[in-house]
């Protein structure tokens, strides 16, 4: 009695220890090597055309898809299949406010390199379907300690100051990934184009 209760709790510890092990590999197990390799693939564009520019956390990302990849093909899916030559500025939810999409027409401001802004809840995919912009991007982590105004949970927003932000064109037929891991300023000019239209996908995040 007293052997097959000792087996009952050695087996009960194995498959916990197993099941917590499982949920750590997918939440957490991505090394560069593996997450290079899955994002070289290009499978999670399902068909998508346009490509991801190359600044990207290809690691957070990796984990930040498979943990929850139902919304981020959601969020493919809404710009591989819409015509947003059809589309009016405004907010257009997606899964509710798991997966939603905010479009914007105008100028863009004159560049201001010292402000960046960084997210918590959600990550965010950028993609410029008319003229150019600029969109700088860094880690958080080299900007975590210039504080310029504190994270707000209710607009999950907090912004930094930097002058070490590298800035890249978005353009049509590319899309910039910037998950919690990095802070990023959007909407930054360039010469010869006055009137932008852009998509803002934001995607919840997991832990």
């Amino acid at each position: 009695m007293q052997h097959a209760k000792l087996l009952s709790v050695l087996f009960l510890s194995a498959a916990c220890l197993s099941g917590f092990t499982v949920r750590a590999q997918s939440a957490g197990g991505w090394t560069e090597k593996k997450a290079e390799q899955w994002y070289g693939k290009m499978d999670w564009l399902n068909g998508l055309s346009a490509k991801p520019a190359n600044p990207i956390n290809k690691e957070e990302f990796a984990r930040q898809y498979n943990g929850n990849k139902a919304a981020w093909d959601k969020a493919f899916a809404f710009l591989k299949n819409t015509d947003f030559t059809r589309l009016r500025p405004g907010k257009y939810p997606i899964d509710d406010e798991n997966v939603y999409a905010t479009i914007s027409e105008g100028p863009p401001r004159e560049i201001s390199k010292s402000k960046f802004e960084a997210h918590l809840n959600y990550s965010d995919i950028h993609y410029v379907v008319k003229g150019k912009e600029q969109i700088g991007i860094i880690p958080v982590e080299k900007v975590k300690s210039n504080v310029a105004q504190e994270y707000s949970a209710d607009k999950d927003i907090g912004f930094y100051t930097t002058d070490e932000g590298k800035f890249y064109v978005a353009e049509p037929g590319i899309f910039y990934i910037v998950t919690p891991k990095e802070a990023h300023n959007p909407s930054n000019k360039v010469d010869g184009y006055d009137g932008v239209k852009k998509v803002v996908v934001k995607v919840r995040t997991i832990p």
